[in-house]
């Protein structure tokens, strides 16, 4: 098993996203992202995030799968079908690690999916992917 150093990586001022109807799983990847330096805002579902993706223009997006309103799929297809938000990568959060899941995300346009519950290493080697991309 290999390792990596998460704290090297550089993450400072990315604007993050984080979309999930339950209270505990922002708060906990609010305050994991925030310590390694993100920006970070919270929706409680699809519908409330639309509004804050076009004020905040985030960097990264986690979006839950099961929410009130508007899912996981719908909120990613929204985003993903909008020219000027369908590069921003959206990574699928769910409870659920089934290949179906995975599958209909990607359909919709997610760019990856973390199984929850997730740690701090988890949710910041998947912003490592897409800040590499992006520099």
């Amino acid at each position: 098993m290999v390792l990596k150093l998460v704290d090297k990586m550089d993450v400072q001022g990315l604007k993050v996203l984080v979309i999930d109807d339950s209270n505990t799983i922002r708060r906990t990847a609010e305050t994991l992202l925030a310590k390694a330096g993100c920006d970070v805002v919270t929706a409680s579902d699809g519908f409330d995030s639309l509004a804050k993706i076009v004020d905040i223009k985030p960097d990264v997006i986690f979006i839950d799968i099961m929410m009130p309103r508007l899912d996981g799929y719908q909120t990613c297809a929204l985003i993903k079908n909008n020219a000027e938000f369908k590069s921003i990568p959206v990574i699928m959060l769910s409870s659920k690690d089934g290949l179906f899941d995975k599958a209909k995300g990607r359909i919709v346009g997610a760019d990856d999916y973390l199984t929850k519950p997730f740690g701090r290493a988890e949710l910041l080697d998947a912003l490592e992917r897409y800040v590499e991309k992006e520099t």
